[in-house]
C-alpha cells in the first residue's frame, strides 16, 4: 500500500502538519514576549521547544515513509496564528485579559494539533506502519499535556 491513493493522501496531510509545526515554532516565541506573567510566558518558551521536537519527529516520519519532508501551506494554522496575533494587537500590555486570550489562542492550537495527531495515527495503523504510529503517537501524547498544562495555568492563576 506505500504508493497508494490513501498513502499519498496521508503524506500530503503530513506536510500540511509539518508547515503547522514550522510557523508555529515561529509564532509562539511573540506570544512569549507578548504575555504578562511568567507562567504563561515559560509556558510558551516550553512549548517553542516542543514544537521543535515535533518538527524533529515529523522529519522522521517522512523519513521512515521514504519521503524527503517538504510542507504546504496550511491554512487552518495560518488562520490560528493570525487570531494570536490579533489577541495580541487587541489587548492592552500587562494585562491578564491578553494572558488570557494567549492561552485560548493557544488551546485552539493544540486541540487543531490534537485532532490532526490522533488522526495521522490512524491513518499510519491502516498503512500498517507501526514506527510511524509510535512518533505519531508521542507527538500526540506531547500535545495533549500542553493542553493540559494550559488548562491548569488558566484556571490556577490567569483565569
Amino acid at each position: 500500500m506505500e504508493k497508494s491513493e490513501f498513502h499519498e493522501f496521508f503524506i500530503d496531510e503530513l506536510k500540511d502538519i509539518y508547515w503547522a509545526e514550522q510557523h508555529l515554532a515561529k509564532a509562539l516565541p511573540k506570544m512569549q514576549e507578548a504575555a504578562t506573567s511568567v507562567q504563561v510566558s515559560a509556558a510558551f518558551e516550553k512549548h517553542t521547544i516542543e514544537t521543535n521536537e515535533h518538527i524533529a519527529l515529523v522529519e522522521q516520519v517522512f523519513r521512515l515513509l521514504g519521503e524527503e519532508p517538504e510542507s504546504k501551506k496550511c491554512d487552518a494554522m495560518e488562520g490560528l496564528i493570525d487570531e494570536a496575533e490579533s489577541i495580541i494587537k487587541d489587548t492592552d500590555r500587562d494585562s491578564f485579559i491578553r494572558d488570557a486570550g494567549l492561552i485560548l489562542a493557544a488551546q485552539n492550537v493544540e486541540h487543531y494539533e490534537i485532532a490532526t495527531y490522533g488522526t495521522l495515527r490512524v491513518f499510519a495503523r491502516y498503512l500498517d506502519n507501526q514506527q510511524v504510529v509510535e512518533l505519531l503517537e508521542q507527538i500526540l501524547n506531547n500535545e495533549k499535556f500542553t493542553d493540559v498544562s494550559l488548562t491548569k495555568i488558566a484556571e490556577g492563576f490567569v483565569n
